[in-house]
């Protein structure tokens, strides 16, 4: 589920029938063999510990940034069987009280952070404490990232050349011909089977459940008798599993943008919903689109800005800007949009100059950038390779084509975008497991905190409510009205101060509390930069 909540008639059809799983599917519980092995795995992790030192080169990280691996087995079921080493990146805790210079702050331990994806790495996360919003937890943890298996220098997966990964310009067909849609199926048989053969037999350890064993590793490694975690999207999810696998080493969760983690939704029907929720955040920029239509000329209604929208993807069609930029590419930077509100205005301003003939803007925006293939291509398999062996999915395309030809109707924006991105899981060639069924009693697992913003399209806010209801004594603070993906450390003082306090203090609000909508983009020029702790500790580098 990318790591890009209103439901309109198109919910009705997450309730879709699952064609039934491949028979050799994984057991739901983990067995006695996993669980040993990741005990053992971590106290081998705990005994040697991280040899912190400098960053590798190619990871462009400054001096403050300290670097070490972790050895985690590949097959959890046979510890003493082949191992891979993930990259850990670390900024120790500052001691410094950015409101009272003569005040020692003491250190509570480590903030281990991941940003989502599946694919994403957090490497970058520590550079996050240099950020006013995140100064006061800088001065109480090492704040600490990494890159999960697959990811970066983690035992990196591929599923293809990446020289042939950006493929543009391409189309981007809202209800897609017969012929076109036989074309994407052999396009996404190809990948599937190029993942396995580039990954071979480890291809099946890409999962969920491994990602929760490696972040135990990763504390025990880190010397941490329990686990301080922040998720962001994919990351509420793989947290949430720690969270019901090991409960006793949790001290304080938060999770940042929840995946939906009812094992019925894991992962076709939460990818269903992500479209339709789509297409309510696509009108919301619209009508921001509108409402400054003095500022971009795009139409002062909704219905008008979609006008110049279409009147841009056709002409793009026909003559691609900069000879890399078609409907393919137009459609992505907006669904990018649709992720963060502050890229409104870089957007709109494109559009506008691309329709009144200065087609640079949209060029720099939407256009492949070749110097980031290979990132892009291997966060790309680790997405699709967790993905796909997370759960069952449909094997046959009647069922894909019927689900999405429905939902295109009233969601036209993302969904076919979304069924060609996941498609390979149709015809994947690893075993499928069942998902666990995330949940936790009374005093099983300590306190945690749950965050989401009520129009967030990429992870919708039903599922914020659901794993509300699934962990015990968790807390949700909402905030209103707004449809940033990942609102930790952005504009809001609500939502800071409501996590600044549980994870500096402990102290948590009632069991559900509301912050108002943070503020709305401001028309005009606009710096391309998100408030999530992942891009603005990129942005930092």
């Amino acid at each position: 589920m990318r790591a890009p909540a209103l439901y309109s008639a198109a919910g009705s059809l997450l309730l879709t029938t699952l064609a039934a799983a491949p028979a050799d599917s994984a057991p739901a519980v983990p067995g006695a063999a996993e669980v040993r092995g990741t005990a053992v795995a971590a106290a081998r992790a705990r005994a040697a510990g991280i040899d912190f030192g400098a960053c590798p080169k190619g990871e462009d990280l400054p001096g403050s940034v300290q670097c070490g691996t972790v050895s985690v087995p590949l097959d959890y079921a046979r510890p003493d069987g082949k191992r891979i080493e993930l990259t850990v990146s670390r900024t120790r805790a500052t001691h410094k009280d950015p409101h009272n210079s003569k005040r020692r702050v003491p250190r509570q331990g480590a903030l281990v952070y991941n940003p989502g994806g599946p694919g994403a790495s957090g490497l970058y996360f520590p550079l996050i404490g240099a950020l006013p919003e995140w100064k006061r937890l800088a001065a109480a943890y090492d704040l600490v990232g990494y890159a999960p298996r697959g990811v970066g220098r983690s035992a990196p997966l591929s599923c293809e050349d990446p020289k042939r990964f950006h493929k543009a310009p391409s189309p981007a067909p809202t209800h897609p011909s017969e012929s076109y849609k036989r074309e994407r199926i052999a396009q996404a048989k190809a990948y599937a089977r190029g993942c396995a053969q580039r990954a071979g037999s480890a291809l099946r350890h890409y999962t969920s459940l491994n990602n929760a064993r490696d972040l135990d590793v990763l504390r025990a490694a880190l010397g941490e008798e329990r686990l301080t975690f922040m998720g962001a999207s994919y990351g509420t999810y793989f947290g949430a599993l720690y969270a019901t696998l090991f409960p006793s080493h949790v001290r304080r969760m938060v999770f940042d943008s929840a995946v939906n983690p009812d094992p019925d939704q894991i992962w076709y029907r939460n990818n269903l919903g992500q479209s339709a929720a789509f297409e309510g955040r696509w009108a919301d920029l619209r009508e921001w689109i509108a409402k400054h239509d003095d500022v971009y000329g795009l139409g002062d209604t909704a219905q008008k800005v979609l006008r110049s929208y279409e009147k841009a993807a056709a002409r793009l069609a026909v003559e691609p800007a900069g000879g890399k930029v078609g409907p393919g590419q137009l459609q992505g930077a907006f669904l990018t949009a649709g992720y963060y509100d502050d890229y409104w205005p870089h957007r709109a301003q494109a559009l506008s100059a691309y329709l009144k003939g200065d087609p640079k803007p949209l060029i720099q925006q939407a256009g492949p950038h070749p110097e980031a293939a290979a990132e892009a291509e291997n966060a790309h398999a680790v997405y699709t390779a967790v993905e796909c062996n997370d759960a069952p999915w449909p094997t046959e395309w009647r069922v894909w084509d019927r689900d999405n030809t429905r939902l295109a109707r009233v969601a036209p924006f993302e969904t076919w975008d979304n069924v060609w991105m996941n498609l390979p899981c149709a015809y994947w060639p690893a075993p499928r497991q069942q998902p666990l069924d995330v949940r936790t009693g009374p005093g099983e697992l300590p306190p945690t905190m749950i965050l989401a913003g009520e129009r967030d399209a990429a992870t919708p806010y039903d599922g914020a409510l659901e794993l509300h209801r699934r962990l015990s004594g968790s807390v949700l603070v909402t905030e209103r009205d707004s449809g940033t993906h990942g609102i930790v450390g952005g504009p809001n003082p609500c939502v800071n101060g409501h996590v600044d306090a549980y994870l500096l203090e402990g102290r948590l609000p009632v069991r559900r509390a509301a912050c108002a909508p943070r503020p709305e983009p401001r028309p005009g020029p606009a710096a391309d930069s998100r408030k999530t702790p992942a891009a603005r500790a990129a942005a930092a580098r």
